[in-house]
C-alpha cells in the first residue's frame, strides 16, 4: 500500500487523521480513489438532480419577483383625485443638458416632474423651453413656486402656471431664509389658504413641525412635504424622530419627503420611515452620473417602500440565535 502524505490532494493533515479515526479507508491509488478540490467527482444522477434543483429555485425566484411586482403595482401613491405608480417625484433643474435630464427621468421611473414657474419661458414659445422636453403623455407636470419669498409672490406664480396651462396643482414654496432656504411657515399657511380656496391642489414644502402640518391640512393642503435636510444639502434624513412622529400622526393626506436626499440609501431610509413619497432633484442632477443615480433612486425608493410594508424586526440589545436550539439532536 502506498503511503499517504498528509496534506496532499487538498486534504489538511488534521482531516486525514480524523478521517482514519472514523474508519475512512486509506488511499489506494487512482485519481478517483481520493477526491480533491481540483477534481470533484460526479455521482450517478447528480446532473439530473442539480438541473431539477436549479429549475426549482428559478421558479421560486420568478414567483417572488411576481409577488414583489404585484405588491408594488397595487401600491399607488394617491394625491387628491389622482393615482401614481411611482412614489418618486423628480425635479428639472441643474442637469448638464436637457438630453441628460430626460434620460435620468426615464431611469427614475418617476411620473411627476416639478417645474419652477419663474424659471420657465412661458411668453415666447418660439424659443427653446424646458416644456419642449417634457412628454406630457408620460409625465405629470407639477409647477412649483421656487424662488418666492412672500405669500403674494407664491400665489402669483401659482396663478401664472395655471393660466399658462401647466396645471392647477402647485408645489408651494415660500422661502423664509436665503441661506438655509427654510420655509416661511406663516407665509406658507397664508398662501395655502388662498390657493386652496381657488381650487388649487396645494402641496406645501414645510419643515418637520407637526402643529404646522396640521394647520396646513386644515387650510386645504392635499399633501404635506417636510424637508429631510436643507435643500440641496445631500445630508440625508437628519430628523428621523420628527419624521416618525409626522408619519404616526398625519394620516389624512400623503407625507412626501422634500429635500436633503443625497444618495440611494437616504431614499430607502425615508421610505422605511413610512413616507408616502420622495421629491428630489439635486441628489440626481448633481451626481457624477445622474442617469445611473436616477436608476439607483428608483430601486431605493421601491425597496424602502416594500420594506416598510413588510415590517422590520424589532431592534434588540442582545443577540438572538438565527438557528434556535429547540429540536437539536444531542
Amino acid at each position: 500500500m502506498r503511503a499517504v502524505n498528509p496534506g496532499s490532494a487538498g486534504v489538511p493533515p488534521a482531516s486525514v487523521a480524523a478521517g482514519h479515526g472514523r474508519g475512512l479507508r486509506p488511499h489506494t491509488g487512482g485519481r478517483d480513489a481520493w477526491p480533491d478540490a481540483r477534481a470533484p467527482r460526479s455521482f450517478p444522477g447528480d446532473q439530473q438532480a442539480l438541473s431539477l434543483e436549479c429549475r426549482r429555485h428559478a421558479g421560486q425566484m420568478n414567483l417572488m419577483s411576481s409577488i414583489i411586482e404585484g405588491t408594488m403595482t397595487d401600491d399607488k401613491l394617491k394625491i387628491a383625485n389622482r393615482e401614481f405608480s411611482s412614489r418618486l417625484l423628480v425635479g428639472s433643474s441643474k442637469y448638464a443638458s436637457y438630453q441628460q435630464m430626460v434620460q435620468a427621468w426615464e431611469k427614475s421611473g418617476a411620473e411627476i416632474v416639478t417645474v419652477a414657474v419663474r424659471r420657465v419661458n412661458l411668453s415666447d414659445r418660439n424659443k427653446e423651453s424646458l416644456l419642449d422636453w417634457i412628454d406630457t403623455k408620460k409625465y405629470f407636470i407639477l409647477p412649483n413656486t421656487a424662488g418666492c419669498y412672500t405669500a403674494d409672490e407664491a400665489v402669483r406664480a401659482a396663478r401664472l402656471g395655471r393660466e399658462a396651462g401647466l396645471s392647477n396643482w402647485v408645489k408651494l414654496e415660500v422661502i423664509g431664509d436665503e441661506k438655509t432656504l427654510f420655509p416661511d411657515n406663516l407665509g406658507l399657511l397664508q398662501a395655502t389658504e388662498t390657493l386652496a380656496k381657488e381650487d388649487f391642489v396645494v402641496l406645501p414644502y414645510t419643515n418637520d413641525d407637526l402643529v404646522m402640518a396640521r394647520r396646513l391640512i386644515e387650510a386645504g393642503a392635499a399633501a404635506v412635504m417636510p424637508l429631510g435636510a436643507p435643500i440641496g444639502s445631500g445630508m440625508g434624513i437628519q430628523n428621523v424622530a420628527n419624521i416618525r412622529i409626522l408619519r404616526e400622526m398625519i394620516r389624512e393626506v400623503p407625507l412626501i419627503i422634500d429635500a436633503g436626499v443625497g444618495t440611494a440609501s437616504d431614499a430607502t431610509v425615508a421610505m422605511e420611515l413610512g413616507a408616502d413619497g420622495i421629491l428630489m432633484n439635486t441628489g440626481i442632477a448633481q451626481a457624477q452620473d445622474p442617469v445611473a443615480m436616477a436608476e439607483a433612486m428608483n430601486h431605493a425608493t421601491r425597496a424602502g417602500r416594500l420594506a416598510f410594508l413588510a415590517g422590520r424586526i424589532p431592534k434588540k440589545l442582545y443577540a438572538t440565535a438565527s438557528s434556535p436550539l429547540e429540536g437539536v439532536v444531542r
